[in-house]
This record gives C-alpha cells, sequence and structure tokens, in this order.
C-alpha cells in the first residue's frame, strides 16, 4: 500500500512539474516577407523573444498584423525544443504603393486628383504620399511623409507642404461672391504614442490664405477685391483607433478629438476650433459591413465669410458640390451599408447605399442655427466599389448622391478608398 501510494505522490510530482516548465521564445520568425521588415512586424506584436509563450498573446498579434495594411493574413506555427520555442509567422503581404484618384463633378464644379501614396514605405511601416489637384482649371498639389513610430519606439514625426488652389462662393449678406482662392503651407507634426491603440500629435504649420475676385465682379459687390494673409496654425489631436480589418471588412470603433488655434499676422487675431468624429464599423454576416460616423465641429464664431467648416462632396456630403456653405459650428453624420456582391482570390465587388446628412451654424449666428430646417442637409444614394486584393487600398469608389429637399441637386464622386 505504502509503494502504491509513493508511486502515485510520485507521478503527481512529476505531471505539476511538467505543467511548471514554462516554454520561452527563443526566435520570432517571418516567411514570405517581400517588403516588410523583420524589425518592423516584430515591434506590433506582444509576442517578444526571452518572453513565455501565450496562445492568447498569438491570437492578438495575428490580429495586429492584419491591420497594418500590409499583411493581407497571418498564421504562425510553434517549433518546441525542451522548453524552448522558435516562433514562425506565416504572412502575406500586399503591394502598399497605389495610385491616388479622386474625381467630382457636379453643376458648377470639376474636381480631379491624381499622384500615388504608400503606407510601408521603406518596408518600416513609413508613409509617403504626392499629388497633383485641379479643380475647376486651378492647379495644385500635396506632399506628406509620416514616420510614426522613429526607430519602433513611441516618438513619430511628419511633415506636409500643401497647395491648394480652387474656385469658391464667399458669402455676404445676401450677395454670393466667387473668388480664387489659394491655400499654400508647409507643416510638421510631433506623435506620442500612449500605447497601441492610442496617441496624441502636436502640430504646427504655417499658411499663406489668397482670395482674388473671380470674373468681372462689380465692384459694388461686398468682399476685398483681393486679400492676402500669413496664418500660424497650431493643433493637439487626441486619437484611439480599436478597428480589426479581415481582408477589406472592418469591425470596431475609431475616434479623434482635435484642437486648433490660428493666429492671423495680418490683424493679430486668434481663432479656435474644436472637432470630434467618431466612427463604428459592424461586420454583419460573412458578406457585409455597416459603418456609420459622427463629425461635431465648433469654432469661434465671428462674422466672417471664411469660416472653418464646409459643405463639400469630397469631405463630408456626396453630391452637394464644392464648398457650398460655410459655418462656425457642425454636425455631420454619414451612414453606409456595404454588401459584397463578388469575392474571388484577388477581386472583390460591392454594393452600397449610403445616406450623408449635414447642419451648420451660420458665421455670427446661434446655436440653434443647427436645428434650422434650411441649414439641414441630407443626400442619399448608392454606390459600387471594385475592389483588388492584392494592394492595400486598392478600392475603387464610385458614389452618386441626391438631395432628399431639392432632387435637382446632386453628383458624382469618384475615389480610391472608402469614403470613411
Amino acid at each position: 500500500k505504502k509503494l502504491f501510494l509513493g508511486c502515485i505522490a510520485l507521478l503527481l510530482a512529476t505531471i505539476v512539474n511538467a505543467q511548471e516548465v514554462e516554454r520561452t521564445i527563443t526566435e520570432i520568425r517571418f516567411t514570405n516577407l517581400k517588403s516588410s521588415k523583420a524589425s518592423f512586424l516584430k515591434s506590433n506584436l506582444l509576442s517578444q523573444e526571452g518572453h513565455a509563450v501565450s496562445d492568447s498573446l498569438l491570437t492578438i498579434d495575428l490580429q495586429r498584423l492584419s491591420n497594418l495594411g500590409s499583411i493581407n493574413r497571418a498564421d504562425y506555427r510553434l517549433d518546441t525544443i525542451d522548453s524552448d520555442v522558435v516562433v514562425t509567422f506565416d504572412v502575406e503581404e500586399v503591394r502598399t504603393l497605389l495610385p491616388v484618384l479622386n474625381l467630382g463633378a457636379v453643376e458648377g464644379n470639376t474636381f480631379a486628383e491624381i499622384g500615388f501614396t504608400d503606407i510601408n514605405w521603406g518596408g518600416k511601416g513609413h508613409q509617403v504620399s504626392a499629388s497633383y489637384q485641379n479643380n475647376d482649371s486651378r492647379h495644385g498639389g500635396k506632399f506628406f511623409f509620416l514616420n510614426p513610430r522613429i526607430k519602433n519606439g513611441n516618438w513619430g514625426v511628419s511633415g506636409s507642404l500643401s497647395s491648394w488652389a480652387s474656385r469658391e462662393p464667399l458669402f455676404f449678406s445676401d450677395q454670393t461672391v466667387i473668388y480664387n482662392y489659394d491655400n499654400d503651407g508647409i507643416g510638421l507634426s510631433v506623435i506620442r504614442h500612449l500605447d497601441y491603440s492610442r496617441n496624441i500629435l502636436f502640430g504646427v504649420t504655417y499658411f499663406v490664405e489668397t482670395y482674388d475676385k473671380f470674373g468681372e465682379a462689380e465692384a459694388s459687390f461686398d468682399g476685398p477685391i483681393f486679400l492676402q494673409q500669413a496664418k500660424w496654425l497650431s493643433k493637439l489631436i487626441y486619437s484611439q483607433n480599436k478597428v480589426n480589418s479581415y481582408f477589406f471588412y472592418l469591425n470596431g470603433t475609431k475616434f479623434h478629438s482635435n484642437f486648433q488655434s490660428v493666429y492671423n499676422t495680418f490683424d493679430n487675431t486668434l481663432f479656435l476650433s474644436f472637432q470630434f468624429q467618431l466612427s463604428n464599423y459592424v461586420r454583419v454576416g460573412k458578406k457585409a459591413n455597416i459603418a456609420n460616423q459622427i463629425r461635431i465641429g465648433l469654432a469661434s464664431n465671428s462674422d466672417s465669410p471664411f469660416a472653418p467648416f464646409v459643405a463639400d462632396s469630397h469631405i463630408n456630403i456626396r453630391g452637394i458640390g464644392n464648398r457650398i456653405d460655410r459655418g462656425t459650428a457642425q454636425i455631420i453624420i454619414n451612414s453606409e451599408y456595404r454588401q459584397t456582391v463578388l469575392h474571388k482570390k484577388k477581386w472583390a465587388i460591392q454594393v452600397t447605399a449610403f445616406s450623408d446628412m449635414g447642419t451648420w451654424r451660420n458665421p455670427g449666428g446661434e446655436l440653434k442655427d443647427l436645428l434650422n430646417p434650411d441649414q439641414f442637409r441630407l443626400f442619399v444614394g448608392g454606390g459600387v466599389r471594385f475592389i483588388y486584393h492584392r494592394i492595400y487600398g486598392a478600392i475603387l469608389r464610385i458614389d452618386y448622391g441626391i438631395d432628399q429637399f431639392n432632387p435637382s441637386q446632386r453628383g458624382l464622386v469618384i475615389g480610391l478608398g472608402q469614403f470613411f
């Protein structure tokens, strides 16, 4: 009996000791890499060399890799020798260099933008983009660079050059005056990552705005004939992104808040604005997405035709036209249903139905203007998405929106990537 009990005790001790042997990650490898650097991918993982193996952390790591955009899908396998483990991530990369293409046409306005963008420049997660813009035969362009994590640390930096040129209506009393508008600027921002999904950005931009009356506007028209002002913009942005990607399907929530101050060197005035944006994505079954977004903005309420918030087909309301209205406060709600009708190995096609709603406070007005039916705009429409899996963001978007209160107001908007 004593011998039997002793054997049982020895067996139990052996089992306990085996369970207590901790498996340690001695090496992390990646297969099938073509452009991404292994060091960059490792910086996005919770699992680290020298730490214990955790199936739950490895599952999170797979999703983090898929969320990068440069990785289409990922899987892992473990090679174990005694207590040493080699973790190998098998990844499928996609190309991240793609063209920028945006086209739009409504009555009285045409818009085109062409260029390129890459979200994985140098294989290190750097972002580079450059494009040329033509707005009503006026020429502009922009360049942007972002290193989100310097040496894979918690600090990042970005820089931009931009030259925007357009033909815009400004509203003076009962008159609408058309101006040639130019905005040329250079900006620099610093980013601090609080954790994997949250960061704070501080940026400064120096820009010069020019307004020049277009055409044969009569001298009796309100507004200056020519106005040029140099300004300094400072911004503080807090962002949180908890959206997971499953190929081109999204699930989760992200938001950011943006506080800006603009100092006008021409008259030494200071202008303040705050904007909050919340986006939510719900995956429905295996072939559909519901996307909703709300944007709320509030700014200094000066009675000026140069108010900051605009109604624009390419920014917030599809079909409304080019900067057809301005305000010092805004509420924008975008909703979209995306249904996949074809999904092949490389290609997919989605059809969409959308609703874009917006309201503004007139410059110098009151917050109750946001509830004024005359300020409220509702555009409803549909579109199609042509998706190519092997390139990140290779989604050709074609949308057509119609004003529900004035059906004669409608427009076509074409672009790359989802609207939001």
